[in-house]
């Protein structure tokens, strides 16, 4: 009588975790001994998945503690890793523990790209090794009592922490296996297992019968209930309900048993020999309808030999009333197990291998507010830089400085040469048309990228449309329409996004037209500069005049500020605050982290001194603005008026304005010139996207259409006809025969074949907890035989959907829209006609955690400046 139920491991297929891990590593940190560090530790995680799942286990202490590593480490990794179809896509395939297969066909398995669900199986294996661990123990001595009933109870917690998680782990209906209804039984199989071994150790130990018979009437108890929930399923092992039914008999035996041997000792005899003659007609029901699980010989023997001696004393000394077995009082119950809760980590030897790897909140965090931060610096420069832009512009109609350097009027002003040979040094007009030549195939080259990338989604779903409408309802997954409608979503972005590049290398072209005379003017000689602008009569009178030396004077405080703009540009480009630390112990505090409050706080106490001097650099400028116009005025009315003064003043205004417009061309272009090349990278990644989700939906249907195939295969080839009445009627007019016509064998997977009819189950008596199993009046043993379930038969014509697979194959792929997992690609920084503006450059996000659906190419806010300058964050 020492039958254990233990429960058989789930098999999975090989995954190679390192491969994606270290992809997602390598995206998301910078190269050097972190990053290596990290790609280490998923190797490591990956050979400890082949050491936990790749080989068959010994019942052994040493491979459940290798399984609980490795469970630990996937609980450590989950909030580290976006596991997701469009992130971290890992998908693992498990097969039913309990279905055999078939002659047909493989097991049952199930493939979901879900890290709960390998965390579910996992377990599912952690509790089923202890089961099988806790079957094996010595129950003869006190340390195989002592493990057993620790392996129970934990495997018990195991599988009720299954049932209340597995459904929300999951993203699809789990296997029979793992499903609430089998794991809540299995937990309650486990804690009547280990309540009986409290019940073997208290016998052991010769403790009070009193005390015995609470802790055998208990352990019956849980077994009554795990029987009742199984009662009606066929999902376990066929064995299990008889044993459940046997030892539920056997512990009520034993519990009247020893309460027997208590009213003995009370004196009640009549009492004790009720108890007896209940144990008896329990342990000969199981006697006769389980020995083929469970031997009971000893205990028969026991009893029968207590009960021969109980009716002799009876007879011949006490002759005491046997009462009914309905006027026993119930026996009292004492628990001494509960299912042990599933803490991690659960393995004592367990050591993160990801330690230094924050969780994924803080890195979320962490780039939430390096956008915040990028948003906040970007503004504050491109006022910087516009008001720059604005001063250079006015200087620039008002011809200053050359305007006051050219008093001779009969040489090249020093500012016009200083433009000059600033313009010549970056390559002037032959440095523009390159290029502008280069930019059409830049283009050319990402269209056909985004092509491609559609092509692969357009071809994959005419041929799921094409499968949906030949199979109809037995096409069992989710259409590729749906799937793919964020990635179309963005596709047409990134076609949006090269329409405007189209249209802003338009505008740069336009504008280069414009003035490309003047730029290339601007590139000759000194000499021939000279000679291409027109001369003017002196006005020496004007050199050393208070007006000339007002507006010198104004013009170097202008250039000064514009030098502070510079340094104080460069001070907010190096200031660098990690907020890691910051955000890690909010996490720790609150168990979640407020970002908002906690980036505005930082950003203010950070840069609140930088936003202060910027206004107050913009305020300064704008008077000194005010007072060079006013002198101005004053120095025009001074000069002498002629139309060759005025021609030479026009030609400088245009030389001036030819040197500005060359500095914002080559700053556009170098930035569009980037941008498309980084473009190219990102629609790279989308193309790769693109493919791995075709591979994974063509993986898919290739085991779809097997499985549907070999369901066809199993159908009958005919339907079944009735045979005519002549056939069936005998020559002398009886009763008809029973129709002879063929039964179709049943199906292995739309229908399991039913097991063998089973062994009627116990009466649960009065003892029990449930009301509703009390034996009726006068029962005193043999419970009332089960119906027997016949086996079905498929009906002629049956339903093609009732032949359809019944688990879920392949990958999950999310429904859209609002997929939280779903990620769009993020774009760029830096080239406004590509939907850039000059006051909200977004932060280039990293590929991992850009929030879906955000537009990261604002529309351009200054059409006369198409191109902003180059934004300073250097792409990761």
């Amino acid at each position: 009588m020492t039958n254990f139920i233990s429960v058989q491991l789930k098999k999975a297929s090989e995954v190679d975790l390192a491969k994606p891990l270290c992809k997602f590593i390598q995206q998301s940190y910078p190269s050097g001994d972190a990053q290596a560090e990290h790609c280490r530790a998923a190797e490591e995680l990956s050979k400890l998945r082949k050491s936990a799942l790749g080989r068959p286990l010994d019942k052994h202490e040493s491979a459940l503690e290798t399984l609980l590593r490795y469970y630990d480490q996937l609980c450590s990794i989950e909030p580290k890793f976006p596991f997701s179809e469009n992130q971290v896509c890992v998908t693992f395939t498990w097969k039913d523990a309990f279905d055999k297969g078939s002659l047909f066909g493989g097991s049952v398995k199930l493939a979901l790209a879900s890290l709960g669900y390998e965390k579910t199986c996992v377990l599912f294996n952690c509790g089923a090794l202890a089961s099988q661990i806790a079957a094996e123990q010595n129950l003869d001595n006190d340390e195989g009592l002592k493990a057993a009933a620790k392996h129970y109870q934990f495997a018990s917690g195991a599988f009720q922490h299954i049932k209340d998680t597995v459904l929300s782990a999951l993203s699809r209906e789990p296997t029979v296996d793992i499903s609430p209804d089998t794991v809540g039984t299995l937990s309650l199989i486990m804690l009547a297992q280990a309540q009986e071994v409290f019940f073997l150790k208290a016998t052991r130990d010769k403790m009070k019968d009193g005390i015995i018979a609470k802790l055998a009437n208990q352990a019956a108890d849980y077994y009554g209930d795990a029987y009742k929930q199984c009662q009606y399923k066929d999902t376990l092992p066929k064995e299990v309900f008889p044993v459940l039914a046997a030892k539920h008999c056997i512990m009520q035996a034993n519990a009247e048993y020893h309460q027997s041997i208590l009213a003995k000792q009370q004196k009640k005899f009549g009492e004790e020999i009720g108890r007896l003659q209940h144990a008896a007609d329990l342990v000969k029901t199981v006697a006769s309808r389980y020995d083929e699980y469970i031997n009971v010989k000893d205990l028969v023997d026991k009893i029968n030999r207590a009960l021969t001696a109980a009716k002799k004393d009876n007879d011949f000394i006490y002759h005491d009333r046997v009462p009914d077995l309905k006027d026993l009082e119930p026996i009292g119950k004492a628990s001494l197990v509960k299912s042990t809760p599933v803490a991690v980590p659960l393995s004592q030897k367990f050591t993160d291998l990801f330690e230094k790897m924050v969780p994924l909140q803080v890195q979320q965090s962490v780039s939430v507010y390096n956008q915040r931060k990028a948003d906040l610096v970007n503004r504050l420069i491109a006022q910087m830089r516009e008001a720059t832009n604005l001063a250079n512009g006015v200087l620039a109609s008002l011809n200053l400085p050359a305007a006051i350097e050219d008093v001779s009027g009969d040489t090249v002003p020093q500012s016009i040469l200083n433009k000059s040979k600033a313009v010549i040094e970056q390559g002037g007009v032959q440095t523009i048309d390159q290029l502008i030549k280069d930019l059409p195939e830049l283009l050319q080259r990402n269209k056909e990228i985004l092509d491609e990338s559609l092509r692969l989604l357009d071809e994959e779903e005419t041929t799921d449309n094409e499968l949906r409408t030949k199979f109809k309802e037995r096409w069992q997954r989710t259409p590729s329409n749906d799937l793919y409608k964020p990635l179309r979503a963005e596709g047409a972005n990134f076609h949006n996004i090269l329409n405007k590049a189209v249209q802003a290398d338009g505008q740069v072209r336009e504008g280069y037209q414009s003035h490309r005379d003047t730029i290339a003017l601007l590139c000759k000689p000194e000499a021939e500069l000279n000679a291409a602008i027109p001369s003017a009569n002196p006005a020496k009178t004007l050199q050393g005049s208070e007006v000339v030396n007002v507006l010198k004077t104004l013009l170097a405080s202008l250039d000064e500020v514009k030098k502070e703009r510079e340094q104080l540009e460069n001070d907010l480009k190096s200031v660098n605050f990690d907020m890691t630390n910051k955000f890690l112990t909010a996490l720790a505090q609150d168990g979640a982290i407020n970002e908002e409050a906690i980036s505005v706080t930082e950003l203010d106490r950070i840069y609140g001194s930088y936003t202060q001097k910027v206004q107050e650099s913009l305020k300064k400028q704008e008077e000194l603005l005010k007072n060079i116009q006013n002198a101005h005025q004053d120095f025009s009315k001074m000069k002498q008026s002629n139309n060759e003064s005025n021609l030479r003043e026009e030609v400088l205004k245009n030389l001036a304005v030819a040197n500005d417009n060359f500095v914002e061309l080559l700053a556009n272009l170098k930035e569009g010139t980037k941008f498309y090349n980084e473009l190219t990278e990102i629609l790279l990644k989308f193309q790769n996207k693109c493919s791995d989700i075709v591979f994974a939906r063509k993986t898919e249907r290739d085991e779809l259409l097997k499985d549907l195939q070999q369901s066809i295969a199993r159908e009958p080839s005919a339907p079944s006809i009735p045979l005519p009445t002549y056939q069936t009627t005998p020559a002398g007019g009886s009763k008809p025969a029973a129709s002879s016509t063929p039964t179709p064998a049943p199906r292995t997977m739309g229908t399991k074949p039913q097991p063998p009819a089973r062994p009627p189950p116990p009466v649960i008596s009065a003892a029990s907890s449930s009301p509703s199993a009390s034996a009726p009046s006068g029962t005193a043993a043999a419970p009332p035989s089960a119906p027997t379930p016949a086996a079905p038969t498929p009906a002629p014509g049956a339903s093609a959907s009732s032949t359809a697979p019944s688990q879920a194959q392949g990958p999950p792929y999310p429904t859209y829209p609002g997929y939280p997992g779903y990620c769009q690609m993020p774009m760029p920084i830096g080239y406004n006609p590509y939907m850039y503006g000059q006051y909200n450059l977004p932060y280039a996000p990293s590929p991992v955690f850009q929030n879906p659906g955000q537009p990261p190419y604002p529309a351009p806010q200054q059409p006369g400046y198409p191109f902003p300058q180059q934004p300073y964050f250097p792409q990761q």
